[in-house]
């Protein structure tokens, strides 16, 4: 088997980190390109399951190509349950409940994962180390407690 790629000319983590946080207007410029590649490869019947800065690439003309579908697995689930169960990803970016171990929907991890991506675009740091309740911070968001969140960033 073989993948053709285009060439390109940087991932979006690097960008962030040379560049700076970006403004809104980049980020939701970027987030969009994002949802809209997620979207597609959803309809065509496949979750990424790894998405992170790392992962999206910008071409020469700054178009956002999502790469490294190595976790990739049939939106439907393996046996068309609509649940996935395999513990992977990235940790600080994996939804709550693949760290917990519970089944899950692959486009909303995807999504959950995105929503951790267009946090390091404006902020330019990870809003937790990851989804899990020992996290002080990702305790402050399930805790309501966001005013105190957005203060400690």
């Amino acid at each position: 088997m073989y993948s053709v790629l285009e060439l390109g000319v940087g991932e979006l983590f690097d960008f962030v980190a040379e560049s700076g946080a970006f403004k809104e207007e980049t980020a939701r410029f970027y987030f969009r390109q994002l949802i809209d590649g997620l979207n597609h490869a959803h309809k065509k019947g496949f979750t990424h399951r790894d998405i992170k800065p790392e992962n999206l690439l910008l071409d020469k003309r700054f178009t956002l190509k999502i790469a490294d579908w190595g976790f990739k697995a049939p939106i439907h689930g393996r046996d068309g349950s609509g649940f996935l169960t395999t513990y992977l990803g990235t940790t600080g970016y994996m939804a709550p409940e693949i760290i917990e171990g519970k089944p899950y929907k692959g486009a909303e991890v995807d999504l959950f994962a995105s929503a951790v991506c267009l946090f390091i675009m404006v902020a330019r740091h990870p809003p937790f180390t990851r989804a899990a309740r020992n996290d002080k911070f990702y305790q402050l968001i399930i805790s309501g407690r966001n005013d105190i969140f957005w203060r400690s960033h």
